[in-house]
């Protein structure tokens, strides 16, 4: 019997470990772990643990309409499995590589774990579209790459000859087995996922956007007051969806080429986490020491005083969502204007955002601190007010989330408020000066 454990692959089809069960033609039991430490302060209750749940309903679902099943757990991993492979004749356990640094630790463990019970471990990495590892090797590059453009250039061509299309297997090809009870009865969930309404089907969601918005995608994707995105990064940064269904799907369709370069920065920061040993540390390389926390409670609720950064507060807060743009102007306002370190915005976008990822959060907040691969120049700010009057010039998005300002004008919409807490001249002038000295 073979053990499949779920992680950020919530779907039945394309996934290379159903590839691998189906050739062993061997019964297989399948778990999804629901992590203490994943779920902790709450996080069940917070936008990113919300979508995550709704997600592992809908998971569910799919498997009982397959006439497949699918046991949720809740627990430390490697106690999980210590249980079960004391409970049942485990010949191997199959699930998907992670790169962060408390995966890493988790899957240490389980690895001592199998080790113990002389089990075989078999890994995949299905989340990326490029084989990280094969194109690092194809790149024919001793260093990773730092710039996006030459990695994107050299990912485009590795896709154009390596590229490998979606499986034809699904669940439905697969014998699944029971969990014995004893195991369900000894780590019972702590809260109920039936109230947790399945998440939308993303294949619908990628369908509608390639009918109705891919056309104008370049010419709406920064207008945050008109959704012009796909609105798919919550089912795709859980593999709710399959990334090389997405890429196929783009293919066959006009206008495609400025999404997939969107496909390719994803790849990037994963390709990050995986070749640069300081990517999750950045924080320790520097003196941090000149930026403080004294305006991150301001900035988190909304209460700044820079009327586009507390609508996409506000939007965040009640929602879980935030445009991507408005992802850089709010990053950078705290990082730079307001002086706080990264990891703050870091650590609270991890709850609020409904498509949080680990490396992809982090991938962008070194962006914005001006820290990492590829990341802006500390001297380039953006400036709330111009990114406001460019990309949303009626002050549309700005008047649904701040009532208060429904009724001003189309010039002072935009505008700081009195009770502003920094002057964006001098707050710019004061970063610069500051990212100088830390980053030389």
């Amino acid at each position: 019997m073979l053990l499949f454990i779920h992680r950020k692959d919530l779907r039945i089809e394309d996934l290379s470990a159903f590839d691998y069960i189906y050739s062993t033609n061997m019964p297989s039991l399948h778990l999804l772990i629901l992590d203490p430490f994943l779920l902790k302060n709450k996080r069940h209750e917070a936008h990113s643990g919300i979508n995550f749940l709704q997600h592992v309903t809908r998971l569910q679902e799919l498997y009982i309409a397959a006439g497949k099943r699918l046991h949720v757990i809740y627990g430390e991993p490697a106690a999980v499995i210590d249980r079960t492979l004391q409970a049942l004749a485990i010949q191997e356990i199959i699930y998907q590589q992670d790169f962060t640094p408390y995966a890493i630790h988790r899957d240490r463990k389980i690895k001592e774990i199998a080790a113990q019970y002389n089990v075989k471990l078999t890994t995949f990495i299905d989340h990326t579209l490029a084989d990280l590892a094969d194109y690092h090797r194809y790149s024919g590059r001793t260093e990773p790459y730092k710039v996006y453009t030459p990695f994107y250039r050299k990912w485009n061509e590795y896709l154009q000859s390596y590229y490998r299309p979606p499986s034809a297997v699904t669940l439905a090809d697969l014998k699944t087995v029971e969990l014995d009870a004893g195991i369900l009865e000894s780590f019972p969930l702590p809260f109920d996922l039936k109230a947790y309404t399945p998440a939308a089907e993303p294949y619908q969601v990628l369908q509608q956007f390639l009918e109705q918005q891919l056309p104008a995608y370049v010419q709406t994707r920064d207008q945050y007051a008109v959704e012009g995105t796909s609105s798919l990064s919550k089912s795709i940064n859980l593999g709710a969806i399959s990334i090389r269904s997405v890429y196929e799907a783009l293919l066959l369709r006009e206008h495609a080429a400025p999404w997939i370069r969107q496909l390719a920065w994803r790849d990037f920061y994963l390709y990050q986490s995986v070749y640069s040993k300081d990517f999750f540390t950045y924080e320790k390389l520097y003196d941090l020491t000149s930026l403080n926390d004294r305006h991150f409670t301001s900035w988190y609720k909304g209460e700044t005083g820079i009327p586009v950064i507390d609508a996409a507060m506000t939007e965040l807060n009640e929602t879980g969502h935030m445009p991507n743009r408005l992802r850089m102007i709010t990053a950078m306002f705290l990082t730079k204007n307001l002086l706080c370190p990264f990891t703050l915005g870091e650590q609270y976008f991890r709850y609020k955002l409904s498509d949080y990822d680990n490396t992809l959060n982090r991938g962008g907040w070194l962006w914005s601190s001006s820290m990492g691969f590829d990341a802006a120049p500390y001297f380039r700010i953006m400036n709330p007010v111009t990114q406001s009057q460019t990309h949303d010039p009626t002050g549309q998005y700005i008047r649904k989330w701040l009532p208060q300002l429904k009724t001003a004008s189309e010039k002072e919409v935009h505008l700081p408020q009195k009770n502003a807490i920094v002057d964006l001249k001098t707050s710019r002038a004061a970063a610069i000066e500051v990212y100088k000295n830390i980053l030389r």
